[in-house]
Parts: structure tokens; sequence; C-alpha cells
């Protein structure tokens, strides 16, 4: 799939990961209604994220599975889903949560739930959506098109963004129907292509 193939309008565009440079896009050029289950987490390995789609979330920040890491900054306690390997830097606040204990669990747990079955409803409903997630290589990109494929009802596409040694937009040309692969570059990636993800999104709409 090329570029040009992501033009239009869609019901509704998901953030995949790997970090919160996708939600942060979608923010900044107002496509993003509301929030995602990954949006402001660490999720690394996209086929871990391939495995929670399509476990559909079962396990997803199970209390069990959780481990605390240390201070996120001064404001949250960062915790790994060791499960999954995903890592939240945004979720337990510091003084509810300390580095024994998860106070705020309980409001955490209900805010994901939320938020999965959100996106289990638009998968299963909305005609058109889109899907961002930075980082993946081709064979994790081939499973998440299969995963996606058993998982959405109708119509979506995938725009896969690798960040590497290149100097602007490199469009790759992957044997894939439903996903556009392309390359930016990794200097200061938070912030350095904020034009060219302008460019990218002006021709992408959500359906008012």
């Amino acid at each position: 799939m090329r570029l040009q193939d992501l033009k239009g309008t869609y019901d509704i565009i998901f953030s995949l990961g790997d970090l919160c440079i996708a939600s942060l896009k979608l923010r900044q050029n107002n496509l993003r209604p509301y929030a995602g289950v990954l949006d402001w987490m660490a999720t690394p390995s996209l086929s871990d994220v391939n495995r929670l789609l399509k476990n559909r979330f079962i396990g997803f920040m199970d209390l069990p599975n959780l481990r605390i890491i240390g201070y996120a900054g001064e404001h949250y306690i960062c915790v790994s889903d060791d499960a999954y390997h995903f890592v939240s830097n945004h979720d337990f606040e510091v003084g509810k949560n300390s580095l024994s204990h998860l106070g705020s669990y309980p409001e955490v747990r209900e805010k994901f739930d939320r938020r999965i079955r959100r996106f289990l409803e638009k998968t299963a409903t909305c005609q058109r959506i889109l899907f961002i997630r930075t980082e993946g290589d081709l064979e994790e990109a081939k499973k998440l098109e299969k995963v996606l494929s058993g998982l959405v009802k109708h119509d979506f596409r995938v725009l896969l963004v690798n960040h590497t040694d290149v100097n602007g937009l490199v469009e790759d040309n992957w044997p894939l129907k439903k996903v556009c692969a392309i390359q930016l570059p990794a200097g200061n990636k938070f912030t350095a292509n904020d034009h060219i993800w302008a460019e990218l999104l002006k021709d992408i709409h959500i359906k008012q």
C-alpha cells in the first residue's frame, strides 16, 4: 500500500504505539477525538502488540502481572506489564501510588477497561479505521495485518512509521494490501518531524 491510498475520511484513528508519538501527532492535527488503549504507554515490540490484539486485550494490565519499576519523572510511578512487556509511565500518579503500592489501581483499571470496550466496539462497527504505529519490521507488519483482518469487521488501513537514518520522508514499497510503511528521520523524533507529520495527515480526516 502506498501513501496516496491512505487519503480520505475515517470513522476513527487509533494509535498502536510504540511510544506516544502517534497520539501526539494525531492530537496536534485534530484527528484524536478521544484516547486509545496504547496512546501513552511504551510498547516497544510490535509482536507483543499483535499478541495483545489477537487476545483481544485479555490479561492486559492485570494486577498480578504488574511490576513497579521506579519513578517516571516527578509525578508518576513507572509500572511494567510483564505479561506483554509494556511500560506505563503516565497512569499511576505519585501520592496515591508509591514504590511499594499501587493505590489508584482500581481507577486505572476502570480507565483501561473503558478504552478497551470502546476500541473493540469501534473495530466491530466502524466502516473505515486507520491505525498508526511507530516502529516495526515487515514480518511484524504482516502479522499485524492478519490480526487486524480478524478483528476489524469492515475496512482498515495501517500507517507504519519507522525512524531511521534518513534525511526526510522515505516511502517503502512493502507487498502488503493494508499497510503503508514509511521512514522518517530518527533525530529528535518527538518534535523535529512535525512538518512532515502535518503533510502526511493533511488529506486524512475524521468523519464528523
